[in-house]
C-alpha cells in the first residue's frame, strides 16, 4: 500500500480559530491599514521573489515582537487565541511577484493565511491545486508541499500569516540558521 500523501489545503473549519480570524477579519484589515509601508521589512529569503515581498511580524518563531503588537493589538489579540502559534505578521505582496516554488523548513508546523487585501489575479499553487485567496477568507496549508504563489493583479495584495503546531505535543522548530539572525535583528528594532 503506498504512503498517504499528505493534504495540501485542510478544511479550515477543523480549527476554531479559523472562524475567528475570519469573523475579525476587517478589524485586523483597519489596524493593518493604519501601518505605514516602511514599518514593513523584505522576506530574508529574497532567492525566492527577487524584490516586492514585505512583512510585518508580530511572532517570529515563537519569539514576540512587543512594539509590532502594540502597534496592532486587536490583531495581537486574535491572533494569541490560535493554539500553539510560533510565528504570525502580515505578508505583502507588490503587483508581479512570484514566489518560486519552495517548501517550508519543517513539518511541525501548519500554515494560515486571512486574506484582508486581495485584488484579482492572486493565487497559490500547493502541491497539484491552485486556489486564490478571498477577503476574509482563511487558507490552511501544509508549507512543506511545494507551493508557489503569483499576483498577477494591479495593487498590493496583503494577508495575515500565522504557522502554528501541527501536534502540541512536539517541541515548536527553531529558527532556521539562515533565519535566526534576521530574526535578532528584527525584533532588536521594533
Amino acid at each position: 500500500m503506498a504512503p498517504k500523501a499528505p493534504l495540501m489545503y485542510y478544511d479550515p473549519s477543523q480549527f476554531p480559530f479559523a472562524a475567528i480570524l475570519a469573523d475579525n477579519w476587517r478589524k485586523v484589515r483597519n489596524e493593518l491599514e493604519s501601518l505605514h509601508k516602511s514599518n514593513f521589512i523584505p522576506w530574508p529569503e529574497r532567492g525566492l521573489y527577487g524584490q516586492g515581498w514585505d512583512v510585518f511580524g508580530f511572532y517570529a518563531f515563537g519569539k514576540k515582537l512587543e512594539a509590532n503588537c502594540a502597534a496592532c493589538p486587536e490583531t495581537t489579540r486574535l491572533i494569541e487565541q490560535i493554539p500553539n502559534l510560533t510565528m504570525a505578521g502580515f505578508s505583502s505582496l507588490a503587483p508581479g511577484t512570484h514566489i518560486a516554488p519552495h517548501v517550508g523548513y519543517t513539518n511541525a508546523v501548519l500554515r494560515c493565511h486571512l486574506g484582508l487585501i486581495v485584488p484579482s489575479g492572486c493565487s497559490m499553487r500547493v502541491g497539484s491545486e491552485t486556489r486564490e485567496w478571498t477577503e476574509g477568507g482563511v487558507l490552511i496549508f501544509d508549507d512543506t508541499v511545494e507551493h508557489e504563489v503569483w499576483h498577477r493583479g494591479t495593487s498590493p495584495r496583503v494577508i495575515l500569516l500565522a504557522d502554528f503546531l501541527r501536534d502540541p505535543a512536539v517541541a515548536a522548530p527553531a529558527a532556521p540558521v539562515y533565519l535566526a539572525d534576521v530574526v535578532d535583528d528584527y525584533a532588536s528594532r521594533h
